[in-house]
């Protein structure tokens, strides 16, 4: 249908199309599943139905059409279908019936597996027929070809010597019949020094035909030398009701052979698979018998049987039963005239039980249990399962096992028994007492569970803890008589910084006294050695659970750095010398500044020096920690910590520098040394000295964030004007500035008078935004309750005032 064009259809086509519909009962949503199916395109579908709906003889059909209500995407997705998605439910129950039948596979596979091999010697019993061409080949003494072609009456006319009949009989026949007429003219084919060999060089075609159930019945026209297999393979094979047991040829109206397909799937025997000869007929009746065998088999299918055939027969077609199937008592579901049936075919009865047609037999699986299995674990040398033979007793068992190990615990071990209603019951046993045989032995059971305890799964696991100055410090495992040198070796030895005298020892206290308020809560022990782990107290015992610390010698110091950059003679690392050493001793060993150093704007980096509370609370100075920009938990907290009145948005704090800065005066301390702002040096500092800077930022609420020039002896209010001037959110009152050297100023307010701090090159202007606050409206009950509150008030003033008269 995909060459259809509805437009170039007349209105007589269209009116007979419909006539056809309406006469086969289809719905619109089935006619338009077909057309799809067929290759109509959707389009050429919806042209269709608008020339059906507009025709006055398809009352019925648009009816349907109302009905049905198929819309166009819908015609689109069926057209996207594959085949087996549009398959209605019955072809998709006889494709599940399909798969099913015992062999029916045989015959749907892509890749023909019965194709007639036509490069084969000829088969002696090959009989010769009318088209068939036959090569004569003469060698020896004398040489000669021919290739001759078997005429309508049946002969071959060799040339010299004549007409010689063929047809009908075999190769093997023919042969001798053509030698004999060949050796009056070639005499040594008598005598032996001519030979002759005769072969199929063409092969004819020969008309078979397959009826009965077939799925794919007809006349086909195969090669000579195809088999019954062949033929079955050309037209599909049976269909889900033909058989496969009695598969007949038939020819010259007498039945010649029977097929059957099993023996060729079960054995691989093709002992019945004869060749075709011209007009034979292959003819598949209905199955006699069908059962189904389902559950622990190797192959569960649809199998049919002949009659006479017993459940061993089938048991045999099936591949017998898998490794876990139950095979004393097989369930099998029969059908009577009236309702269904249940029985239980026993094992004795395989042999002779003959299964009847819609027979269903169900092989189910062991059970997931012991008949003879007892357990032993624990502390023996080969814990597992082992055989519950007849007299098998507890002492014989542990003997099984190879024994105890020896950590075992001999004073107790246990069995886990099941009573016969399956409780659970426990019996203990003196396990020395059994292997002594001064105890009673113990007649074992059927899924007794035996376990033998060792010494070490009834104490706690014993270790050793030693921490500070050694180089693998850890948990170590205890063992008895092990020393405190020992421990210390094995953790490999002191540290360059450790001191071997003041080894401090804690110990458990098992017998503190509880009613005590000054108990003792651990027993210490000061240990001295020497680095080579002699002295008094290197042999000193250890006990479980101890914990030993090593500690830093005195005066032990390992070299700490500070960093200074920019305008210094000689920028770079430096070691502290000193422990009271100061940021001008590090500049001057830096070799003092250059002469573009802006020393007003040098600052001190410091890790970790102003906490997140402090920086919220402090007047002169904001201090931001935010180790990431996207950090929501830092914004909220700062944001709490905060005055009540602001609030710092996401892009205020990032806009915040310095967290780590400590705002020094270094022109102060360079002129006064001895001022407590000269710090001393810590591990880590960085000191900055920049260039002049001659910019300074204004950020946060104003109107254009800019970077402007400096100018000398101009105010906040100057640089804010240079930005715009304050936005609406902008909180005024507490801008503030943030200087190059990290310390912080902001704005100030006195007796109404606001005071803003003073600019310098390299500052940083920043002005905060206000924090909205959701107006409250008083309800109109509120203001009644307050005019009722302040009458009364009124009330009783004036008669306190007419009292007092």
């Amino acid at each position: 249908m995909s060459n259809i064009r509805v437009d170039e259809l007349s209105d007589a086509q269209v009116r007979n199309f419909v006539n056809q519909v309406e006469a086969s009962g289809l719905s619109e949503a089935q006619l338009e599943q077909v057309a799809a199916a067929r290759g109509m395109s959707a389009s050429e579908i919806t042209k269709l139905r608008q020339r059906v709906n507009k025709m006055p003889s398809t009352a019925k059909l648009s009816n349907l059409a109302n009905q049905s209500s198929i819309r166009q995407d819908s015609i689109s997705s069926t057209l996207l279908q594959s085949p087996e998605e549009i398959k209605t439910e019955a072809e998709k129950a006889l494709d599940e019936l399909k798969s099913k039948i015992f062999g029916a596979s045989l015959f749907q596979n892509a890749n023909p597996q019965f194709e007639p091999n036509l490069n084969l010697a000829t088969p002696k019993n090959y009989v010769i027929g009318t088209g068939d061409e036959l090569m004569i080949e003469i060698y020896g003494y004398s040489e000669a070809n021919y290739k001759l072609t078997v005429s309508p009456e049946g002969n071959i006319n060799i040339p010299n010597i004549g007409v010689v009949s063929v047809a009908g009989s075999t190769i093997e026949s023919a042969s001798s019949r053509i030698k004999n007429s060949l050796s009056s003219i070639y005499s040594g084919i008598s005598n032996g020094t001519t030979s002759v060999n005769i072969t199929l060089s063409n092969i004819r075609s020969i008309k078979v035909v397959l009826t009965g159930e077939i799925v794919k019945p007809g006349t086909y026209t195969l090669p000579s030398v195809a088999s019954a297999f062949n033929a079955l393979y050309a037209s599909g094979g049976p269909t889900e009701n033909g058989t496969m047991r009695d598969i007949r040829i038939i020819r010259n109206g007498r039945l010649v052979s029977t097929l059957d397909v099993y023996d060729f799937l079960v054995d691989g025997s093709l002992t019945n698979n004869i060749t075709l000869q011209d007009q034979d007929v292959i003819f598949v009746p209905t199955y006699f018998k069908r059962v189904e065998l389902v559950g622990q088999v190797k192959r569960p299918a649809l199998f049919e049987l002949k009659a006479g055939e017993t459940f061993d027969d089938l048991l045999k077609y099936a591949g017998g039963f898998t490794e876990y199937a139950y095979q004393d008592r097989i369930q099998v579901l029969k059908n009577t005239g009236r309702e269904r049936r249940i029985e239980d075919l026993l094992s004795s009865q395989f042999n002779q039980y003959e299964p009847e047609s819609g027979d269903k037999f169900t092989i189910t699986r062991i059970l997931e249990r012991f008949e003879n299995r007892v357990t032993i674990s624990g502390a023996v040398f080969r814990p597992g399962n082992y055989e519950l033979s007849p007299g098998l007793t507890l002492s014989m068992l542990i003997k099984k096992a190879d024994g105890v190990k020896e950590d075992a615990f001999l004073n107790l071990g246990y069995i886990a028994r099941r009573k016969p209603d399956l409780q659970p019951e426990q019996l203990t046993f003196n396990v020395a007492n059994i292997l002594a045989g001064t105890d009673p032995d113990i007649q074992l059971k059927k899924e007794d569970r035996i376990f033998i305890s060792s010494i070490f799964d009834i104490k706690d696991a014993y270790s050793l803890k030693i921490d500070g100055e050694i180089r693998n410090p850890g948990t170590y495992d205890y063992a008895e008589g092990r020393t405190i040198k020992d421990l210390i070796l094995e953790a490999g030895g002191f540290k360059e910084s450790a001191t071997p005298v003041r080894i401090e020892v804690s110990r458990r206290m098992t017998d503190t006294d509880i009613t005590s308020k000054e108990g003792d809560m651990a027993e210490i022990f000061q240990l001295d050695l020497s680095k080579n782990f002699t002295g008094k107290d290197a042999n000193f015992i250890l006990q479980p659970f101890d914990m030993i610390f090593i500690r830093t010698a005195p005066g032990y110091e390992t070299q700490k750095t500070v960093r200074i950059e920019g305008e210094v003679l000689y920028p770079g690392n430096y070691a502290i010398s000193k422990k009271d050493e100061r940021l001008t001793d590090i500049i001057q060993r830096a070799g003092g500044f250059t002469p573009f150093a802006y020393i007003k704007g040098a600052s001190l980096k410091r890790t970790g020096t102003i906490s997140l509370q402090a920086a919220a609370t402090r007047d002169d100075r904001v201090a931001l920690q935010m180790e990431k920009e996207d950090d929501q938990q830092t914004l909220e907290t700062i944001t709490a910590l905060q005055d009540p009145n602001v609030a710092l948005s996401r892009r205020e704090l990032q806009q915040k520098i310095n967290n780590d800065y400590v705002g020094v005066d270094f022109e102060k301390i360079l002129n006064k040394p001895e001022d407590k702002q000269n710090l001393l040096l810590r591990d880590g500092d960085v000191i900055f000295i920049p260039k002049e800077l001659q910019t300074v930022k204004v950020g946060g609420e104003v109107l254009s964030p800019v970077t402007a020039v400096y100018v000398d002896n101009r105010g906040l209010k100057y640089y804010i004007s240079q930005a715009g001037g304050f936005s609406e959110q902008a909180l005024k009152k507490r801008s503030y500035v943030v200087y190059a050297n990290g310390s912080v100023k902001s704005t100030s307010n006195f007796l109404g008078i606001r005071s803003y701090p003073n600019i310098e090159p390299g500052a940083e202007v920043f002005v905060p935004m206000k924090q909205y606050r959701e107006k409250q409206t008083l309800s109109p009950q509120a203001w009644v309750g307050i005019g009722s509150t302040i009458a009364s008030m009124a009330a009783i003033i004036f008669s306190i005032i007419n009292n007092s008269k």
